[in-house]
């Protein structure tokens, strides 16, 4: 995702020192990034992290590096915060025991072999799947049973062709099927056809994605997650790439970042992000 991010600067030209200025200056005076409060935020502060990086505007470690930190192992955290930690420590230099984040983030692994948000589940989602293989790639651990873990999404591929985030959930999400499609990318599973398939019936006539199909409204994050997977399984978007990029230029701010969907007039850390992601994406 952070290479594909990076090519987002092809894109954006000047405009890049526009961004690199917003992110920058949600930086608190604690270390850490601001959310949508004034308060730092672990969540927040790995999309900025990965913003600077995405346009080589690094040199934030020394203010952040104590702030992540002070976290420790991750005592308390759930697992979403905790791949957020491990991702945050890879970028400003991996201080401390990493396996002892791991070891926090193998409590949420399911009985079928995948990972939940919630311990001590019977099944995994597309999301925990997500967020567990990423740690295990930040913390440079191999993921244990990938087996385990492809049987455990398998089991959430709907009839239309698309995921579900977990097997509670009836039918095919934008977010879930990009997780599922990315993670088994990264099992070496291959292309899922049906899978991508549905997800490139998601482009809507405004050039974006909503979170499922037939959503009231496009939004960013599912337009650049469902981009980054079909992209990574191949997919050229000459068809649908101008308005695609109209799309994505509808929510974004002269003063540096991007907007959630058309209804939202707050830009934050994490859709700025997002924005960077579709971009990179998109840049032929």
């Amino acid at each position: 995702m952070l290479t594909s991010a990076k090519r987002s600067a092809n894109l954006l030209g000047e405009s890049a020192r526009l961004v690199v200025s917003f992110v920058r200056g949600q930086l608190t005076e604690s270390g850490g990034f601001r959310g949508r409060s004034d308060r730092p935020d672990l969540y927040y502060s790995l999309f900025a992290l990965e913003s600077l990086i995405a346009l080589d505007a690094v040199g934030h470690s020394g203010a952040v590096r104590p702030w992540i930190t002070s976290f420790g192992d991750g005592g308390g955290l759930d697992l979403v915060h905790l791949a957020c930690l491990a991702r945050c420590r890879a970028a400003v230099g991996r201080p401390g025991d990493e396996r002892a984040i791991l070891a926090r983030i193998e409590t949420y692994r399911s009985d079928d072999g995948g990972y939940a948000e919630n311990p001590a589940q019977a099944t995994g989602t597309a999301y925990g799947c997500f967020l567990a293989l990423g740690a295990c790639q930040d913390i440079g651990v191999p993921l244990s049973d990938p087996d385990a873990m492809t049987g455990s999404l398998a089991s959430l591929q709907r009839p239309e062709g698309g995921f579900g985030n977990s097997t509670e959930i009836p039918g095919a999400s934008v977010p879930a099927t990009a997780a599922a499609i990315t993670v088994l990318r990264h099992l070496g599973c291959g292309v899922n056809e049906a899978a991508m398939a549905w997800l490139a019936e998601q482009i809507g006539p405004d050039g974006g994605m909503g979170a499922w199909s037939g959503a009231p409204m496009s939004d960013l994050l599912s337009t650049a997650v469902g981009l980054h997977a079909l992209r990574q399984c191949g997919m050229t978007f000459d068809g649908v790439r101008k308005r695609c990029l109209d799309f994505i230029d509808s929510l974004w701010s002269s003063r540096g970042g991007f907007r959630s969907h058309q209804g939202d007039e707050t830009l934050d850390c994490e859709y700025t992000f997002y924005g960077l992601l579709a971009l990179g994406n998109l840049n032929d």
